[in-house]
């Protein structure tokens, strides 16, 4: 048994303890109180105690293309034009790196990400088993989604979704307990209305989690509402048949059944009374991307109003081709900044529920709830040690908002997943950052 303490620890789920501690065994939490309570009912324990710091659950990325890690800054040029963006990032993708590139570039952003408190992500992949693997390789917990290919055309619905299913099958053969796997069928711009409804019978059916981009970006609404447009454009250029269904991206996806699914909506930035409604009723899910959104100049998605109605928010990074960290306190820091200035008239969002947004709102948008997102008895030890010292942070007369508005993915100590220790003071344990830092001086040339 482990007992670690500081002189706060955020359980979430219940009040801060001043002088807390958690005591954990096999990879599960024993105990969450004070430190003298938890050291006098187990006195063989090994104990360590961080003083100046708060122990909490770890965070939870729930939108991540780890993938893409190698292309940070690549087409930062083209922000401002998400059509160009697009083109330059999928071509880089397909053309310029391989399979081995993929899998470095995966593994890199698993790795930035355990450094900085992530204990679990929900991560998109086109190849899938690179996500899957980089995960595993640093320890991390998580939700691989196998993506779909770009299939916007229903003559072809039935060999897309066999190449897809193919696909899955292969990657769900690699699963484990702590790194599960999903489907993504892309965005309703790449998937057909025939394979969305291939692949939502098949997820309902064999109880398989979903995740989906929806209602992102400008064009992405002319193409479904009425048909014009970039992607249009496209479709028509390459002689694709897409009918625009004059409907939201959610009305859409709730037509089709996919809804039902209750799908990890990304993005959810347009997205009109009545969809909200929709999401909430099927208990469909948000990612909540902020800084990806805002870099794209996309919009703000309605974050406080999704809480207001009780709707399974956690934040995403996306990918780092369109955010360029994965630090979720910035992340949860813009949330809180972006709501409060959306001239809703509605309550702030207050600090507290962001970190729990962080935690625990992941988890429940990721369907783990019973696993992870709090520091409970019986629950994964997965958490993670701030350090709340710096001189920048102090002095913390409230520790959530000393969290949010405060503090970054620097001041992360220690991050522990089912027990085991996976990264300390800016380095994993299992995989070397310098190593990777190094190959990917050769990749930015190739």
């Amino acid at each position: 048994m482990k007992i670690l303490s500081a002189d706060c620890v955020l359980p979430i789920a219940a009040p801060p303890i001043v002088g807390g501690a958690v005591a954990f065994e096999g990879g599960t939490i024993t105990a969450v109180g004070t430190k003298a309570d938890l050291v006098s009912r187990y006195p063989e324990a090994a104990a360590e105690d961080f003083g100046g710091s708060a122990i909490m659950p770890g965070l939870v990325n729930v939108h991540s293309h780890l993938e893409l890690t190698a292309l940070r800054g690549f087409a930062d040029e083209h922000d401002h034009d998400f059509s160009n963006w697009l083109l330059k990032i999928t071509a880089a993708r397909s053309e310029r790196l391989d399979e081995s590139d993929v899998r470095l570039s995966a593994l890199a952003g698993a790795v930035e990400g355990a450094i900085a408190g992530v204990t679990c992500f929900g991560d998109i992949g086109r190849l899938g088993v690179a996500g899957l693997e980089a995960l595993r390789a640093v320890g991390l917990r998580g939700v691989v989604f196998q993506e779909s290919e770009f299939c916007p055309d229903d003559r072809t619905a039935e060999d897309d979704f066999a190449k897809l299913a193919e696909k899955f099958t292969s990657l769900r053969e690699h699963e484990t307990d702590r790194v599960l796997v999903g489907l993504s069928p892309h965005a309703p711009y790449t998937v057909s209305a025939k394979m969305f409804d291939k692949i939502a019978r098949y997820a309902i059916e064999n109880n398989v989690r979903v995740s989906v981009h929806a209602s992102e970006s400008v064009m992405e609404e002319e193409l479904m509402r009425y048909g014009t447009g970039f992607f249009a454009g496209v479709f028509k250029k390459f002689g694709i048949q897409f009918k625009s269904p004059g409907t939201s991206t959610i009305e859409f996806l709730d037509r089709l059944g996919v809804l039902a699914a209750k799908p990890l909506l990304a993005h959810c930035v347009r997205v009109s009374d009545r969809d909200i409604e929709l999401i909430a009723e099927s208990d469909s899910r948000v990612a909540h991307c902020p800084k990806s959104n805002a870099k794209f100049g996309h919009g703000t998605a309605p974050f406080d109003r999704f809480l207001a109605r009780g709707i399974k928010v956690g934040f995403g990074s996306d990918s780092m081709a369109s955010n360029n960290s994965c630090d979720l306190f910035e992340e949860a820091r813009f949330a809180a900044l972006l709501a409060r200035n959306s001239g809703s008239g509605g309550p702030f969002v207050q600090p507290q529920r962001l970190i729990e947004t962080a935690t625990l709102g992941g988890a429940r948008a990721l369907g783990l709830e019973s696993e992870i997102g709090s520091l409970e008895p019986g629950k994964q030890a997965d958490l993670i040690v701030v350090g709340l010292g710096r001189v920048a942070q102090q002095p913390v007369h409230d520790v959530h908002s000393t969290l949010v508005f405060a503090t970054g993915a620097r001041d992360v100590r220690l991050t522990v997943v089912g027990g085991d220790e996976i990264a300390r003071d800016g380095a994993t344990l299992s995989v070397d950052a310098g190593e990777i830092g190094s190959r990917f001086g050769a990749l930015r040339q190739k």
